[in-house]
């Protein structure tokens, strides 16, 4: 019976608390739903992007249960092919011609893939399909001829969009342009693809790959070892050439966007964080001015961890609550997300996809769970204070529950800052900067410890203080003789505070190295460069020394980024072919640290810093590329680079010319004669252009170039800019909600001041010097602390994620706005709350509830 009295009692204290102070708990709960939301959209987006890229891939691959590819777009030797069709254990195999090409039509880019029909149909029979043939005049009808016609081609639905059967399409690859005659539908291809199929032959001849494939798909005998298969088939590759499973496309395709995955779910979680340190302050507040009822609770039997666990219940029934918001608040914001940045969250890592959604139970309850586990950590020192509180002492003091003339231990606190500082030296873990992010947390943690001590040390000679004028004195008074009150209050204003800090100064500091950066890549007058070069061709030696020498023209050097892919499980790595060496070179790449001249005989390149983090070059190593075989390089220096996060390598382009024999270039950078126009010399290179590229030729003067570059920055900062704003946002709730429920706890104080005499006004402007104080006292340990984790943003995350490093620069705007924000919140916030409870009568304020 006296245990149902208990339970009763305790849910009573709950329900009276709650409508006593409801936005507290809103406050709470809304940051744990926007916590568990911004992680589960994250989540969501990522695994529907991942999954509509798996697709897409899976599309051109076809279903083959191995893949030969080439390491660069210009193929391997087909003499590779009847050597891996007669290894034992090879049922079948099937050479391919992969390109990318245009078409007549602007902008438009179709992948082609010239296939052996008998074989592809043994291996992968999904590319084949069961093709819908052109019926009618000037067709072949459902036969043989027109899969092995010289001129025919099978489109996708997609490609075939705007076209009908029998009509003709150009396509445009490596500077080769043939017409086909669409031949009928290749309806084995997935929704959505732009892909055209024609006889391998024909590629081969009128695209001008004679004597290349760029992969051969295998499909393996029946009961064969998979394993000493791929030894076997491995043995036999040339330099140029790299065996391609299925697991290495997957690991391939995950580590394509990774980094960018994992940094934003734990920015989404940093949210969450926050949110558990609200719920810490709501309930640390809730206890304090419940003292006397547990206490109470104490005397009439109830034991301690019954009171434990009754605050628990009520972080636990906070964590529900927003958690099972935040779920469905989750699921809107993914959608939101996909249609308006697409599956990559403006990243720019998978195009413009916009993949469907698609909620997954397992992932919303993990998200689900991880929001209770916040709610009942945040939740577990205020219910451990609340078991503890002696009822005697208790049940008369109503004040605060520490003496202040009791200074707080520091030495927790020290421990946290330390091992977080100490994990931030720590190396990443499988390429994933996971102790970079414990760091963060540690030092969070670590100066959310310190406020007793900090609030203690700041408040303490305030008390000494005596101006003369009642409100402001009264407010010092109260702050010193509540130290336990106050940092509470600071604990919420510097989590918030802190979080949001790191991440401004790390996207500003981020911002403004790629600024930097593009002006020193862009010394040029101006640029131009051929639209979907890689798959269209560009300027042929001829076509250079026309435009070399047009009128106005200084200087013109052209350049040429291509393709090497150095494992089957990593993307590619970027080929910047330019002028490096001698009175040619244009200097257009911002080097870090001094140049290597290399031996003689050596062929050099530069390593972008990407690469020199991932494949651990450095000046003076040598290197083996897949270029002209297996070529050794010698690493000359290393060189800044934002562009190109999975790695990047110059070349000179005397040597690469040389090695490969293209001289076709798809970029050219300009400097003007004195006196001339960027619009005159535009014109006159335009005069000079060949007709078949004319139309794909862009010009640019490098402030375009800057402001473009900066607008992808921001496309692909803005969830961060995103949950920057939250974070404000929450810090802003979190810090009116811990000022207001501090002011409406003190009713009985106000009451006792008001029969002392103090005037109603004096009592509020107190409270508004009080919050003042405090919203000061928090922003400035809070942008200390942040200043400290965003060091470890800037100088850990980011180069263990992205492999890139930044110089520190700070937003001198967004701090003093956001700093004189949470101040004014503060003080703001304190003077309703005052107002509010000061609306009570003096005497009833003072009565004694039991």
């Amino acid at each position: 019976m006296a245990a149902k009295g208990a339970n009763l009692a305790a849910r009573w204290m709950i329900l009276g608390e709650w409508r006593a102070h409801p936005m507290r708990v809103v406050t709470a709960g809304v940051a744990i739903a926007i916590g568990v939301a911004l992680g589960l959209a994250v989540h969501l987006v990522n695994a529907s992007a991942l999954s509509e890229f798996s697709r897409a891939v899976s599309t051109v691959n076809g279903d083959a249960e191995l893949q030969v590819r080439a390491s660069s777009p210009t193929g391997f030797d087909e003499n590779l092919y009847p050597r891996l069709a007669q290894l034992s254990g090879v049922g079948a195999a099937s050479p391919v011609i992969e390109l990318k090409a245009v078409t007549e039509r602007p902008g438009e880019q179709i992948t082609v893939l010239g296939l052996d029909v008998l074989r592809a149909a043994a291996v992968t029979p999904s590319l084949i399909g069961r093709p819908v043939v052109a019926q009618g005049e000037g067709a072949h009808g459902p036969t043989s001829e027109a899969a092995f016609g010289e001129d025919a081609v099978f489109l996708s639905e997609a490609a075939l969009e705007g076209r009908a059967l029998g009509q003709r399409i150009e396509l445009t690859s490596g500077g080769r342009k043939a017409s086909f005659r669409i031949a009928g539908v290749a309806s084995g291809i997935g929704e959505g693809r732009k892909i055209a199929v024609l006889d391998i032959a024909a590629a081969q001849w009128r695209l001008g790959e004679i004597g290349r494939l760029q992969r051969i798909d295998l499909k393996l005998t029946e009961g064969v070892d998979e394993g000493r298969m791929r030894e076997a088939i491995a043995a036999v590759l040339p330099a140029d050439a790299q065996l391609v499973t299925r697991e290495s496309e997957a690991r391939r395709s995950d580590s394509l966007s990774r980094a960018y995955r994992v940094n934003l779910d734990m920015l989404a979680l940093m949210a969450l964080l926050t949110g558990g340190f609200l719920v810490y302050s709501a309930q640390s507040l809730s206890v304090a001015r419940r003292r006397p009822q547990f206490a109470l609770l104490r005397v009439l039997g109830v034991r301690r961890r019954a009171l434990m666990s009754q605050v628990l219940a009520e972080g636990i029934s906070v964590g529900l609550v927003g958690g099972i918001a935040g779920l469905a608040l989750g699921f809107g914001l993914a959608s939101g997300a996909l249609r308006l940045l697409g599956g990559d969250l403006g990243g720019g890592y998978f195009g413009d996809t916009r993949p469907e959604l698609v909620f997954s139970p397992a992932a919303g309850a993990v998200f689900l769970i991880l929001g209770l586990l916040t709610a009942i950590v945040g939740s577990l020192a205020p219910a451990r204070e609340a078991s503890r509180a002696q009822p005697a002492v208790a049940l008369k003091n109503t004040g605060d529950a520490v003496d202040p003339r009791v200074s707080p231990r520091i030495w927790p606190a020290l421990v946290l800052l330390s091992v977080g500082g100490a994990a931030a030296f720590a190396p990443a873990i499988g390429g994933i900067p996971l102790l970079g992010y414990g760091s963060m947390a540690l030092l969070l943690a670590g100066g959310v410890a310190a406020m007793p001590w900090l609030a203690r040390v700041l408040l303490a000679p305030i008390h000494r203080l005596s101006l003369g004028w009642v409100a402001v004195d009264l407010a010092f008074k109260r702050l010193w003789g509540a130290p336990s009150q106050a940092a509470v209050a600071l604990c919420g204003i510097v989590a918030s505070t802190s979080l949001m800090v790191a991440m401004a100064v790390m996207v500003s500091s981020f911002r403004g190295s790629v600024d930097d950066w593009l002006q020193q890549l862009l010394p040029a007058d101006l640029y131009m460069r051929v639209e979907a070069a890689g798959s269209g061709g560009g300027f042929d030696p001829a076509t250079q020394a026309a435009l070399a020498g047009a009128p106005g023209v200084a200087r013109l050097v052209f350049l040429k980024t291509t393709n090497l892919t150095l494992a089957a499980d990593q993307p590619p790595l970027a080929v910047l072919v330019r002028p490096m060496v001698g009175p040619r070179a244009d200097g257009g790449q911002p080097m870090i640290g001094g140049a290597l001249t290399p031996p003689p005989g050596e062929v050099p390149v530069w390593v972008s810093e990407p690469a020199a983090w991932l494949y651990g070059w450095r000046p003076g190593q040598r290197i083996v590329l897949p270029i002209d075989g297996a070529k050794s390089f010698f690493v000359a220096g290393v060189w800044r680079d934002y562009a190109r996060q999975h790695g990047a390598v110059a070349l000179d382009d005397a040597d690469y010319t040389r090695l490969t024999g293209d001289g076709w270039r798809t970029e050219g950078s300009i400097d003007l004669m004195e006196g001339r126009s960027a619009s005159e010399v535009t014109q006159a290179l335009r005069a000079r252009l060949p007709a078949d590229i004319a139309s794909r030729v862009t010009f640019a003067e490098p402030r375009t170039l800057r402001a473009f570059a900066l607008r992808i920055f921001d496309r692909s900062f803005a969830v961060t800019y995103g949950l920057e704003a939250i974070s404000i946002l929450v810090g802003l709730a979190g810090v009116a909600a811990t000022v207001s429920a501090q002011t409406l706890a003190r009713t009985k104080e106000f009451g006792m001041l008001r029969h002392l005499g103090v005037r109603r006004g004096q009592i509020i402007a107190m409270l508004v010097t009080e919050g003042a104080l405090l919203g000061a006292v928090g922003v400035v340990a809070g942008i200390g602390l942040g200043l400290i984790m965003s060091q470890v943003l800037i100088h850990v995350v980011n180069p263990q994620s992205f492999h890139w490093t930044m110089e520190t620069k700070l937003p001198w705007g967004l701090l003093s706005s956001v700093a004189g924000g949470l101040v004014v919140a503060a003080a703001g916030t304190a003077l309703l709350a005052g107002r509010r409870a000061l609306s009570a009568d003096a005497v009833r304020a003072v009565r004694e509830d039991w």
